[in-house]
């Protein structure tokens, strides 16, 4: 007999640094074994260091639990590319930095897969708009 889901939640934390102080309040209510998960999700994501790395679990009735890691997030990714901590305190109103349409493009082919589109074109536009609403400006 298959085992009967529980839940389906979704982490996001930095990879390979994933603790069971900083997951602990989200999967401590569901049962899930922290030091588990920690060392599956930091084995999962080594090579990423540096990087915001979502995993998605599915808790089932007896406490145990799948794990699918999904790509960096793009907001990570922008940060990356342009060289940054953190996004404009004011975005809008304060750039936070600048980040050129070829590395725009690298951002894109990394997370094509992740997104609603098929589209080239279009994917680009959604990272853009993310980077606008992280305060970096695209020069062409």
């Amino acid at each position: 007999m298959a085992k009967k889901i529980s839940r389906v939640v979704k982490i996001q934390s930095r990879a390979g640094e994933a603790n069971p102080a900083s997951v602990g309040k989200d999967l401590g209510p569901l049962g899930v074994n922290l030091m588990e998960f920690c060392k599956r999700y930091n084995a999962a994501t080594q090579d990423l260091r540096g990087f915001d790395v979502t995993a998605v679990l599915t808790v089932f009735d007896d406490r145990s639990f799948e794990m699918v890691t999904k790509k960096p997030t793009t907001a990570s990714l922008l940060r990356h590319a342009a060289g940054l901590t953190a996004g404009s305190p004011r975005p809008g109103h304060a750039p936070a930095g600048t980040i050129t349409r070829e590395q725009l493009q690298e951002v894109v082919r990394g997370k094509m897969s992740d997104l609603n589109t098929d589209d080239p074109a279009e994917a680009e536009k959604i990272i853009a708009g993310t980077a606008r609403s992280m305060g970096l400006v695209v020069k062409e």
